[in-house]
């Protein structure tokens, strides 16, 4: 009840206000220069925080985006960016936790990991500690479909510990999204397989049945640039989806044939997955699963009712996967691309 009466507080304080000055962190990412490119087509100041400026050059073009390199993890740097804006997008998150970073920070790491502890809760922790330093208290934050303190991986766990600190901090007025994967030129999801595809004779997939429900990366941003002034969504949390639940195993086919190379998906058993994850972990190079990706996927990422019907008040309506993916799936460039939508708005 607190919770609610602070956030409908703050809802009568900026009734009538336009977010303008937006701290965006993550922006350098997949998802992140998606949504900074809404919000500067939708008129908004955008400060997008990055380690290494360069990670950001694509942001340059933009209009109103002012990229400040800064060490997001240090509480008073953080602060610092986000003095002056009225606003605070997040959209930090990792996938993989090495296990080899030092916790000592965190007792709380034990349960998922130093590098999960930092990312998904620790930052979140920040987040709101310099948002009520600097009177800051409108925050939309990016979590996980099937995000939970108690779920079966540290990703879960982590991301669910994530949200609560966001969501009952008094003072901030919070919306929380709940992505299933997503899906999107220069995503690591789908690409990833295509790659694999491209070497690979047979794709060996751990939790093949797993089920997923894929949103386009466009979607998403739309989404979450809306609920940014959409009185509505202040203090409410959201699942984002697309509109069709696909197995693992059809998803990974999927991918390999709009890439040009269809092959033969098989699915392993648990204990083989888990012995092709470790190695995984072991080899050099990014990490392509970890066993707690694999546990990951024993909570299906799909909507909590299907069909799925996004909330009217985020102004979405769900791109399929199949026309967008199989355009940069097959390797057609941005031009070729605007063309077949030109053509298909014709029609």
């Amino acid at each position: 009840m607190r919770r609610k009466a602070a956030c409908a507080a703050q809802v009568i304080r900026v009734w009538k206000m336009t977010y303008q000055n937006i701290l965006v962190l993550g922006g350098t990412g997949f998802i992140g220069q998606r949504v900074v490119a809404e919000l500067v087509a939708r008129g908004r100041r955008v400060r997008v925080a990055t380690r290494r400026r360069s990670r950001g050059r694509a942001l340059l073009v933009l209009p109103s985006v002012e990229l400040v390199e800064g060490n997001i993890a240090d509480a008073a740097q953080l602060a610092a960016l986000i003095k002056g804006c009225d606003a605070v997008v997040n959209l930090v998150g990792i996938l993989h936790d090495s296990g080899r970073a030092a916790a000592a920070d965190s007792p709380a790491a034990g349960r998922y990991g130093a590098q999960f502890a930092a990312a998904h809760v620790n930052l979140p922790r920040s987040i709101v500690a310099a948002c009520r330093q600097h009177g800051l208290a409108r925050v939309v934050h990016v979590s996980s479909l099937g995000a939970d303190p108690a779920g079966p991986s540290g990703y879960l766990r982590s991301k669910g510990d994530g949200e609560s600190l966001i969501r009952e901090a008094p003072g901030i007025c919070a919306t929380i999204l709940r992505p299933s994967v997503v899906f999107g030129e220069g995503d690591q999801f789908l690409n990833l397989f295509a790659s694999l595809a491209n070497w690979l004779p047979v794709l060996l997939v751990g939790r093949a049945q797993a089920r997923l429900q894929p949103v386009w990366v466009g979607d998403l941003a739309n989404a979450l640039v809306t609920a940014l002034d959409e009185r509505a969504c202040f203090g409410r949390t959201y699942e984002i989806c697309g509109p069709k639940v696909y197995t693992l195993r059809e998803l990974v086919q999927f991918a390999a044939a709009a890439s040009g190379h269809p092959r033969p998906v098989i699915g392993l058993p648990d204990f083989a997955a888990l012995l092709l994850a470790r190695f995984f972990e072991l080899a050099p190079g990014p990490t392509l699963m970890s066993r707690d990706n694999l546990r990951s996927l024993t909570v299906d990422s799909v909507a909590s009712e299907q069909p799925y019907a996004p909330a009217p008040e985020l102004g979405m309506r769900p791109s399929p996967l199949e026309p967008e993916a199989s355009l940069y799936l097959s390797g057609l460039h941005t031009r070729t691309r605007f063309g077949v939508y030109r053509s298909r708005a014709r029609r």
